[in-house]
């Protein structure tokens, strides 16, 4: 019997290597601003998505709009509050800009969306959007059958007498 060892020598070019990856690679950024919680459910064939808004006036400040099969929400968020207590000032500014995409099944026409916005929640009802997309079961055949798919409208031969 024979113990077979390995011995693994450190490189240090590829220790400096990584290294200067780690200080000078891409850095990965975090979206700023305003992110809206969103939820996405269905209400028989329509689909609902609400998007948290609190503060804001929707004629303003929010757009929905259809841009060829995806649904679009944007706005921007501006907040602005001044306090004068016991001689000092509190001033407190807060903004931000946001954009939410949700991608709309094919047929969904521009007039099947419509919007509402309640107690800081904007509600987005696309019409129909499932429509035509239940599952369809598919029949399995064995290897040596013909599928009706692939026999077409040709009837099966009957055995003659």
């Amino acid at each position: 019997m024979s113990t077979v060892s390995l011995w693994t020598r450190r490189d240090p070019f590829a220790e400096f290597d990584a290294l200067v990856r780690q200080a000078f690679g891409p850095v990965v950024t975090r979206p700023t601003g305003f992110v809206p919680a969103t939820e996405v459910t269905r209400d028989g064939d329509d689909a609902l998505v609400r998007l948290e808004l609190p503060g804001l006036d929707p004629e303003k400040d929010v757009t929905v709009e259809v841009d060829r099969d995806t649904l679009v929400v944007r706005g921007e968020r501006r907040d602005e509050r001044a306090e004068d207590r016991d001689g000092r000032s509190l001033r407190e500014v807060r903004y931000g800009s946001f954009r939410r995409s949700f991608r709309l099944p094919r047929q969904t026409a521009a007039d099947a969306v419509s919007a509402s916005y309640d107690a800081g929640v904007l509600t987005v009802r696309v019409g129909d959007a499932y429509v035509g997309r239940g599952a369809r079961r598919i029949p399995v055949g064995s290897a040596g059958e013909r599928t009706a798919v692939e026999a077409g409208s040709e009837q099966p031969e009957q055995p003659t007498a």
